[in-house]
């Protein structure tokens, strides 16, 4: 697709459709509730493993293309129409939110200012050099969680879709966030 027939999508923050907005919360309160530090930190790697599966061996050209996708559950509108590029371009944007995030509440602060869907969203103009800013972004933030001893914070920072969660429900939404965004590589790389 060219500039003049992008397709004409919902505003980066516009949120989820109803009533995929009203179940979302209550299948991350049921994570949080079920899942411990471990397991969310499995979950993480696991999709962060995939990823990389799914972008091997890909040319620039595959990578950089954006493809215009359906929906999956858990993605906006706006995200429709990325590239792979963009996708971990968002990705490593997010991670070092998180890390913010956790480092705050894991020493009983909130974050200064809001979290933001829109604000999260990748450059159209990213380039290869993506990849190592990613994959780093996905260490540092396995390197942040393994320093917080305790996840169950009394401070609190609202997430827009969720709501207010302590640093176990940050850190329960990590690998979820990386499962949609696995499925979006997925349809980018066949809609190739």
């Amino acid at each position: 697709m060219t500039a003049s027939n992008t397709p004409q999508l919902a505003p980066p923050g516009a949120g989820l459709p109803f009533p995929e907005n009203r179940i979302a919360p209550i299948l991350l309160g049921v994570k949080r509730w079920t899942g411990n530090p471990q397991s969310y930190t499995a979950k993480f790697v696991a999709e962060r493993q995939l990823i990389h599966s799914l972008i091997s061996g890909k040319s620039d050209a595959e990578l950089s293309k954006q493809v215009l996708i359906a929906r999956p559950p858990g993605l906006e509108d706006s995200s429709r129409y990325w590239s792979v590029w963009m996708t971990l371009d968002h990705l490593r944007i997010v991670h070092h939110a998180f890390i913010g995030v956790l480092e705050s509440l894991a020493n009983e602060q909130v974050p200064a200012g809001e979290a933001s869907t829109a604000a999260v969203k990748p450059d159209k103009a990213v380039t290869a050099s993506v990849v190592a800013e990613y994959e780093a972004s996905c260490e540092a933030l396995l390197a942040t969680i393994a320093k917080i001893t305790n996840f169950k914070t009394t401070a609190k920072f609202p997430h827009p879709w969720f709501g207010p969660m302590d640093a176990h429900g940050w850190l329960a939404l990590s690998g979820g966030h990386m499962a949609i965004h696995r499925t979006q590589i997925e349809r980018i790389l066949k809609g190739l």
